[in-house]
């Protein structure tokens, strides 16, 4: 058999191919933010945030450059997000020149071919929110419909697709059973009460949406993939996969099925379970130490099917400041999505994380994920090699392995 024949991977002529950003962590100076008042507040050996991120990547100015490099890349797609703490800076009070604003960006992307998938809550929220009690008040729910009404009503006719909130159980597992982020608590009670009412706020939110157009709706979810470390695990290693993929995935999935029109996955790591401890082998691994594992992304995509609804890889990555890894990253993780819609998974469309390099919430710039690198200084926008690779991708809608 040759070895040098090359199989080539052809995806669905409308397959979207993307990337993604959201809003904090590229747009800058984003004040009226609980983020904000927390880098500027860092109290005396607080390790977190490393560093605060002021200007970020100026894109609420340069929308129009990031999205020119999309084009250039052949994304038919981005994904965004919009500030929640611009649109309504004071609780009721909406700012229309934010609202324009956003139009704007919007116009901008669909200008450049690019369809738009804008996620409404990507970690961040405005002040007079967070003073409130944030994602524990009681009232947090409606506060979000609220919110989601009025940038359907606004932004919903050039929005290909709303994601109501970004990875719910990554915001609480580092608010509030870490604590590693603001408002840094750590209680079990609290962490289950903010997914409870975030859950609430997706229903709430997708109904409202619904009320104003028939505007697809879903919401992001952070997946981590779980498995035993040891051939004949431990009977307390097994239950805790079982345990943790069950809280990763039903737990909060089950009570918004019905409303829930896509699945959007971000996926990054694989862990091993070993004395009930995570950890993982030795193999590849980001600048983060996460193990790179697209055998996790297959496995997780094949139980994503049971819920029988399209699915989105929303954000897909790694920290990889020298861009040694990324082309084989991005090769062997395709190379799952493709497989797993040979065997029926309902996969529409992949967004890679992220389109530049940004700020990467408590670890400041320091890791870098883009296909674009970003000037610190000059804020110059240069693509890595990695950027032509996927380009090819995109642009031939096929993989060549």
């Amino acid at each position: 058999m040759n070895k040098d024949i090359l199989i080539n991977m052809i995806f669905p002529e409308d397959f979207v191919w993307g990337t993604a950003t959201s809003a904090y962590q590229t747009e800058g100076n984003n004040k009226n933010t609980d983020w904000w008042f927390w880098e500027l507040n860092k109290k005396r050996g607080q390790k977190y945030p490393l560093e605060p991120s002021g200007i970020a990547c100026d894109s609420y100015n340069r929308y129009k450059e990031d999205f020119d490099l999309a084009q250039k890349m052949h994304n038919n797609a981005i994904r965004i997000s919009v500030e929640w703490a611009r649109i309504e800076p004071e609780c009721g009070k909406f700012d229309q020149n934010e609202l324009d604003h956003y139009k704007k960006v919007l116009v901008a992307a669909k200008e450049r071919g690019l369809k738009t998938y804008v996620t409404l809550h990507h970690f961040t929220n405005p002040l007079w929110f967070a003073k409130k009690g944030g994602w524990l008040n009681l009232k947090s729910s409606w506060y979000f419909a609220r919110y989601a009404k009025k940038c359907a009503q606004e932004l919903g006719i050039l929005t290909d697709c709303f994601f109501t909130i970004n990875e719910p159980q990554v915001y609480t597992l580092m608010c509030y059973t870490i604590g590693a982020w603001i408002p840094n608590k750590r209680n079990l009670f609290y962490s289950l009460l903010c997914q409870i009412n975030m859950i609430k706020a997706h229903n709430s939110a997708y109904k409202v949406i619904k009320s104003i157009g028939n505007y697809p709706v879903g919401i992001v979810k952070h997946i981590v993939w779980y498995e035993t470390f040891d051939q004949y695990p431990k009977f307390w290693d097994k239950l805790a996969v079982k345990f943790i993929y069950f809280l990763n995935t039903d737990f909060f999935i089950n009570p918004i099925l019905k409303n829930l029109d896509v699945i959007g996955l971000n996926y990054y790591l694989s862990n091993q379970i070993k004395n009930l401890k995570a950890i993982h082998p030795a193999g590849m691994v980001s600048n983060l130490n996460w193990w790179i594992n697209p055998e996790g992304l297959k496995k997780i995509l094949l139980y994503l099917r049971k819920y029988k609804v399209p699915i989105y890889i929303t954000e897909n990555g790694l920290a990889d400041s020298e861009d040694k890894l990324r082309r084989v990253f991005l090769k062997s993780m395709l190379i799952a999505c493709y497989e797993c819609m040979q065997m029926g998974v309902q996969l529409e469309g992949y967004f890679y994380w992220s389109l530049i390099d940004n700020f990467e919430w408590h670890e400041g710039y320091w890791p870098k994920f883009g296909l674009v690198s970003v000037n610190r200084r000059t804020l110059e926008r240069k693509p890595r090699k990695s950027f032509y690779y996927y380009s090819d991708i995109c642009q031939n809608n096929s993989l060549e392995v």
